[in-house]
């Protein structure tokens, strides 16, 4: 069985074409521009008219999805989706099953299907991209909250909370790329959208002392995060995902970081298939609520 799968995200729309045991027969993606919820939708539509033999579609998507009616109450950088169901919408024109899980609930089922994860009972997921997002796995099961809003880590404090405004030093506020993108701009005096991760990590790489201190501010915050969640769930392993563990020496820069939170007997990783983890785990979604059906 072929499944045409998507992972949404603020900047990129990933799709494939996956099998039944996994493996990504067709693959493409597409930029999206300032988190166009309707570009999003006409790309889908486009993708899906130059595919052939498909027989379901699969979505993993940010915000607070509803994986059973498919509403997604809080489209998280998608705001053109708050209080939409992609997954009638997506139905009522192709006429096959859908079915729409979070990002980083995906992320993680991924890593329980073909990953690292496929004998531990207890491990979490952080994904690092326009938001932090993350999935819980405990006890055997995946947890989704009672409003679907389970592993919203973002929404954690990263450091002593400010006065300027509710919300402030959150990981969403001070541990995505876009962030430090945004802090190096402001240092360098140059619009964010003329500044790109790579070049930033480029300095760090070359001792620029801005993209030096940037970066270990940005690593530091990370690692508060995986503090707060080491300590709030006693899992034997944090998976991380996102572009920014395409870097190769991401994961020892950060280890380096967390030798000084002193955390010992919880692993820190990547995830298995990395940007690949959004597709993998909406087609695993979709086949179990295929089978329960």
């Amino acid at each position: 069985m072929k499944i045409a799968a998507f992972d949404i995200g603020g900047t990129s729309l990933k799709m494939g074409i996956v099998s039944s045991d996994g493996n990504i027969l067709v693959q493409g993606k597409a930029a999206i521009q300032e988190s166009n919820g309707d570009q999003i939708l006409q790309e889908m539509l486009r993708w899906l008219d130059l595919q052939h033999g498909y027989e379901g579609i699969a979505i993993s998507a940010p915000g607070h999805v509803n994986p059973f009616t498919g509403l997604i109450s809080m489209g998280g950088a998608i705001r053109r989706f708050d209080n939409f169901n992609l997954k009638i919408w997506l139905e009522q024109r192709c006429g096959l099953p859908v079915s729409i899980e979070n990002d980083a609930n995906c992320a993680l089922l991924a890593e329980k299907w073909q990953g690292k994860a496929q004998q531990l009972d207890d491990f979490l997921c952080l994904t690092i991209g326009t938001g932090i997002g993350g999935g819980i796995f405990a006890n055997g099961n995946l947890v989704r909250g009672g409003h679907f809003r389970a592993g919203e880590f973002g929404y954690m404090f990263s450091s002593q909370p400010g006065a300027e405004r509710p919300g402030s030093y959150t990981m969403n506020e001070v541990s995505t790329l876009l962030v430090l993108r945004r802090r190096y701009a402001e240092r360098v005096n140059r619009p964010v959208e003329s500044v790109t991760g790579e070049e930033i990590f480029r300095g760090y790489d070359n001792g620029c002392l801005i993209s030096r201190r940037l970066v270990d501010a940005f690593y530091n915050d990370i690692c508060a995060g995986i503090y707060n969640l080491v300590h709030l769930f006693d899992p034997t392993h944090i998976f991380i995902g996102g572009g920014i563990t395409e870097r190769e020496t991401f994961l020892d820069e950060l280890k380096a970081q967390l030798n000084w939170f002193d955390i010992k007997d919880t692993v820190i990783d990547i995830t298995t298939h990395k940007n690949n983890s959004g597709l993998l785990g909406a087609v695993r979604h979709f086949h179990q609520t295929h089978q329960a059906q």
